[in-house]
């Protein structure tokens, strides 16, 4: 099977809804999903990348879990959101200890809806629904660094940093960014063969985060893992087809902290599988490539639990 999949969405990033997923507002910033497949690998040559990545998650959390919010006690909780991410990334001529650097940017538009039953400090309960929309945090890839070799096989190691430019307000339920920073170094392998079209990817990484000042909360570091496995095939003359699973796990490894913590240390998992197709095809000199997922959490433990759904595509010049 002789064909070019090295298409590299460049980093599908994570940057989902930041007030929807434990940790504060129960979740990080990492999405599952965002880093998976080979779609997501450096181009393995000089090359820019632009992109799109839409996704949509849609979670919820039954009226005996409760989480933190914006300062606030929330159960019963219920949450949507919608995110569409550009991402511009360069990987370039110069290498360093045999791989080539890159480096590259994700700027997220997001739109959510968060309901829930909050309990004050004083007072009764009382549900309430905001909704958010606009910019989100940004990542930023300042270093990225891959190596390509004659077996297919492509690896980097890669420092992702996102950045708290979402509107933040303590007290309201949804809100557009964290108000934190989160360093992520990774690592990811990636082998698809050109002769027999089977892919095996790994990507993992760690976040830390800095404290959310306005609400004196300190979320602890998370670790995720994903791979896939998918076989991919020649679509007549059109292009080449994909079809395969994407499995998660995002686990918090350390306690969250801090005077607004008040639940304890929160630490949350998630975990589940979900099918994925691609489409890799070219248009004149550009390589173009698509890919959807349905990752639903099946495992799920002080997070809401729900589906994420990835659409991705981009090119490459």
């Amino acid at each position: 099977m002789k064909h070019k999949l090295l298409f590299p969405l460049a980093l599908a990033i994570a940057l989902l809804a930041p007030a929807l997923r434990a940790e504060e507002g129960a979740g990080g910033h990492y999405m599952p999903g965002a880093t998976a497949s080979f779609i997501d690998a450096l181009p393995g040559k000089p090359s820019f990348v632009a992109a799109n990545l839409f996704t949509y998650y849609n979670g919820s959390a039954s009226a005996s879990r409760a989480f933190e919010f914006g300062g606030q006690i929330v159960a019963d909780v219920h949450a949507t959101a919608y995110a569409d991410t550009i991402v511009g990334l360069y990987q370039t001529p110069v290498q360093l200890l045999g791989g080539n650097y890159a480096a590259g940017i994700a700027i997220p538009f997001v739109s959510l809806e968060v309901k829930g039953v909050v309990t004050p400090p004083i007072g009764l309960a009382f549900t309430k629904r905001d909704t958010a929309s606009g910019l989100g945090d940004i990542m930023l890839l300042p270093f990225m660094l891959g190596w390509t070799n004659a077996m297919d096989l492509k690896y980097d190691v890669r420092l992702g940093i996102y950045a708290p430019s979402g509107d933040y307000e303590v007290g309201k339920l949804a809100n557009a960014g964290r108000n934190y920073w989160t360093f992520e170094p990774g690592v990811s392998v990636n082998w698809l063969s050109t002769k027999i079209g089977t892919e095996v990817s790994v990507f993992t990484g760690l976040d830390f985060n800095t404290k959310n000042e306005d609400t004196d909360y300190q979320s602890g570091t998370s670790f995720h893992l994903e791979g896939t496995l998918a076989q991919h095939l020649p679509l007549v003359k059109l292009g080449v087809i994909g079809v395969g699973a994407n499995g998660f796990l995002y686990q918090q490894i350390s306690g969250d902290s801090g005077s607004g913590a008040t639940l304890g240390d929160f630490e949350g998992r998630t975990a589940g599988v979900g099918p994925v197709i691609s489409f890799i095809t070219k248009v004149g000199k550009v390589d173009l490539a698509a890919e959807v997922k349905w990752l639903p959490e099946l495992n799920v433990q002080k997070r809401l639990k729900g589906d994420i759904i990835w659409f991705k595509l981009g090119v490459v010049f």
